[in-house]
């Protein structure tokens, strides 16, 4: 999707387009898996491991950071479609395979591609937790994961409605910063980068457009840097870009809640610490319950600025085992 220029009103089939796939926090409960009987916090548990296989499967590839964000779309809103639990005539997608055939699209929509072979090999490492294990056309597992990602493909263009445009949140939040003229400001570029990065693996892509995701950042980063952006014909950057410091807030208010606590790398504190503000005066920085599965497994996945296993128990069937 071609992206507006800072400053200018996004393109109303733009607004249209996303819009349908932005959801409230009520209605993220009422999840084809939560409705079907899976607690909310162990949906929340599945898609944080199944972006989580992406991004591990997308650095063995040494995928650019937008593909993998584009396959984390992709991921969760399939899961605001179909369900992860099987019923009488319904057998479930698992959500490792949903997570390969997303990252499997997206590497063709990004026009990113890797060869079949290379996206299988580094699937089944990954599911099996053996970086080294030998992987070839001779194995069973080679074979199983390349038929599922292939028959899976269709199944995700369908739920997905063939709409695979989404506007980038790294390219607007670049394009904002050279719009301001603070692409050179390293600590601003890097803590907003790191804050995209974080966000992936959450619900924010479902919460907020990609315009808002993008601003966040920058309001976090601009706050971590102790910069400052200056106004635009008076009015605040934020009003010139069409977003409102609510939604921003907002945003920022959620990644404080189930990122503040967590240390980076050299044990310092979060880079989410004291993030959190009120919106409008009124403070609603509580986690909202959509999320709250989200926070309470976050803690044991650091940020971006931190390191983490992204380890976790399996459903359905063993881990990185694929029902035949």
């Amino acid at each position: 999707m071609v992206s507006s220029a800072p400053g200018s009103a996004p393109p109303p089939a733009m607004i249209e387009a996303e819009d349908q796939w932005i959801f409230t926090e009520e209605e993220l409960l009422l999840a084809p898996s939560i409705t079907d009987g899976i607690p909310a916090e162990e949906e929340r548990t599945l898609r944080r491991k199944g972006v989580g296989f992406i991004m591990q499967v997308g650095m063995m590839l040494k995928l650019p950071q937008t593909t993998l964000s584009t396959a984390a779309v992709f991921f969760n809103r399939y899961l605001m479609r179909m369900s992860l639990k099987p019923r009488p005539g319904y057998k479930p997608l698992h959500h490792y395979q949903i997570a390969a055939t997303a990252l499997f699209l997206a590497t063709k929509v990004e026009e990113n591609c890797r060869k079949m072979k290379e996206l299988v090999v580094s699937c089944v490492r990954v599911a099996l937790k053996d970086p080294n294990k030998l992987v070839d056309e001779q194995t069973k597992d080679f074979w199983k994961w390349r038929d599922t990602i292939l028959y899976s493909e269709d199944v995700l263009l369908e739920s997905l409605c063939f709409d695979l445009d989404v506007e980038s949140p790294y390219k607007t939040m670049y394009d904002l910063m050279k719009f301001y003229g603070v692409e050179h400001n390293k600590k601003l570029r890097n803590s907003a980068w790191a804050f995209l990065s974080d966000s992936t693996t959450t619900q924010m892509c479902l919460l907020f457009p990609s315009r808002t995701i993008a601003a966040a950042s920058l309001y976090a980063g601009a706050r971590m840097a102790e910069a400052e952006i200056g106004e635009d014909d008076g009015k605040p950057w934020w009003e010139t870009q069409h977003v409102t410091l609510r939604d921003i807030k907002k945003a920022c208010n959620l990644m404080a809640d189930l990122y503040e606590k967590s240390p980076d790398k050299d044990g310092e504190p979060s880079m989410y610490a004291g993030l959190r503000t009120p919106e409008d005066g009124i403070d609603f920085g509580d986690t909202p319950r959509s999320m709250e599965g989200v926070q309470s497994t976050s803690q044991s996945q650091p940020p971006a600025n931190g390191t983490g296993d992204g380890n976790a128990t399996e459903r359905g069937s063993e881990e990185g085992e694929l029902d035949g």
